[in-house]
């Protein structure tokens, strides 16, 4: 046993937001400047941080301590950048048709937020979320998974070390998420719930938010494509390639998930594809030359070996990989598939798990199209060297995170969210602490002119 936690529920919630209202004024008004350097400091304690963050998140989660290390780098960047943000929310005058009138846009936090956070990044879903609302001078309430609650705490110390006033953010863990999570929705103190998780259970709180009106974030499922034209560089190709469907064994919404390459290539693709991928080492995640860990549960193994098995009953060649490894655990071995086609299970469902699954296309038409035969719009990839292809398919295909002969886009920098049954608002940008603030229009009248 790792550890032995309290198992909260709606009454811990609820102190939370009592906690979190009792904050809200305060820090709305504390300076943005105050409030920036807060926040770059708990970004800095992540850093020097890292090893003790990074081995909590592996021995929780599983995934190899240098991703864990990556993660809680990408985390603390989302600190560094919104504590940047919080000096940059500008209002502006508008000018008016009445020279007695002087009109105004104003930009205030939204009051208290709430964040609901997955299990597969247990540190930088947190910040992603955390980052914007603090800077905005919003106080947050946060339900990790219970799958990984100990990283949401660890980083709920790295901000009361970095001075953040009680209240202003809070963590309540327990098993029951729906219990949890009740006091959130029905709340109309409450402002703002940003979400990471499964489609189902996003629609379903976005029914629940409609009785308090409640701003949403929505990153919800994924079934990623990813496209290798005539032209790619390979080598740029098939890196990228390991690096977005093997980040976390598979298991992000972002990943890879539907391999489509053209016909002229997809051979010399699968091959070196196949060979990178039957080199990585599977293992325990606190071993430094594991590459790829143990999923995150059995129910996860036995999802990737039905969609394993139903390819290949259905005529889908095994290139490498294919069953279970490492005895004991809930490990999968990297695996290549080839010869798949759109009736089959891993084409229409997210695998989440270390699965590549090759199907091969002859136009471009017919490429951008096996793209879009998907209800969900999160993350696509598409490798070219025609700089003309490049901005055509950017606009075409029906997804809101799009790599251009990069399998890793996502920054603090930039925006983050999906279209479509993927979700709806954004995380990261300018437009992550937008999400974050109320809009005032003040008209301002009986302004006399002025006389000489």
């Amino acid at each position: 046993m790792l550890a032995s936690l309290p198992d909260g529920g709606r009454a811990e919630m609820s102190r939370a937001i009592a906690a979190a209202a009792s904050a809200q004024s305060a820090w709305a008004d504390t300076p943005a400047p105050v409030r920036g350097k807060i926040l770059a400091a708990a970004g800095r304690l992540m850093l020097e941080r890292i090893d003790l963050l990074a081995h909590l998140m592996t021995r929780e989660q599983g995934k190899p301590l240098r991703e864990s290390r990556t993660e809680i780098r990408y985390a603390a960047s989302f600190l560094s950048w919104f504590a940047g943000e919080a000096e940059r929310i500008y209002g502006r005058q508008i000018p008016s048709a009445d020279p007695t009138k002087r009109l105004l846009v104003l930009k205030r936090p939204v009051g208290i937020t709430a964040g609901v956070t997955p299990w597969n990044f247990p540190a930088a879903m947190i910040t992603r979320k955390l980052g914007p609302a603090l800077a905005a001078g919003c106080t947050m309430v946060v339900k990790p998974s219970e799958l990984t609650p100990l990283s949401a705490l660890e980083i709920a110390r790295v901000f009361a070390d970095a001075g953040l006033p009680t209240g202003v953010f809070s963590v309540v863990a327990g098993l029951d998420a729906a219990d949890i999570v009740e006091p959130v929705m029905a709340d109309m103190r409450v402002r703002k719930l940003s979400f990471t998780g499964s489609t189902t259970v996003g629609t379903a709180l976005m029914a629940q938010a409609a009785s308090t009106m409640k701003r949403l974030s929505l990153e919800l499922g994924g079934h990623a494509p990813f496209l290798v034209f005539e032209d790619a560089d390979l080598d740029i190709a098939v890196d990228a390639a390991v690096a977005s469907k093997m980040r976390n064994m598979g298991q992000t919404c972002v990943a890879a998930n539907r391999f489509y390459v053209h016909r002229a290539v997809v051979d010399r693709f699968a091959e070196r594809l196949a060979q990178r991928l039957g080199e990585l080492v599977v293992g325990n995640g606190l071993d430094d030359r594991t590459d790829v860990g143990p999923l995150i549960s059995e129910p996860a193994v036995a999802k990737v070996e039905a969609h394993v098995a139903d390819a290949i009953a259905n005529g889908a060649d095994l290139l490498t990989g294919g069953s279970r490894t490492v005895a004991g655990g809930p490990f999968f071995a990297p695996t290549v598939l080839r010869g798949v086609d759109p009736t089959m299970r891993i084409s229409r469902e997210e695998t989440f798990g270390p699965v590549v699954a090759i199907s091969t296309f002859e136009s471009e038409q017919e490429a951008v199209a096996l793209a879009n035969s998907t209800p969900y719009g999160l993350a696509a990839y598409y490798f070219t060297r025609d700089v003309g292809r490049v901005l055509r398919l950017a606009e075409r295909l029906e997804f809101g995170v799009i790599g251009a002969n990069d399998g890793i886009p996502s920054t603090a920098q930039a925006p983050f969210g999906g279209i479509k049954a993927s979700g709806i608002g954004h995380e990261g940008g300018a437009e992550g602490i937008a999400e974050y603030l109320d809009v005032k229009y003040l008209s301002i009248g009986s302004i006399e002119a002025a006389v000489d």
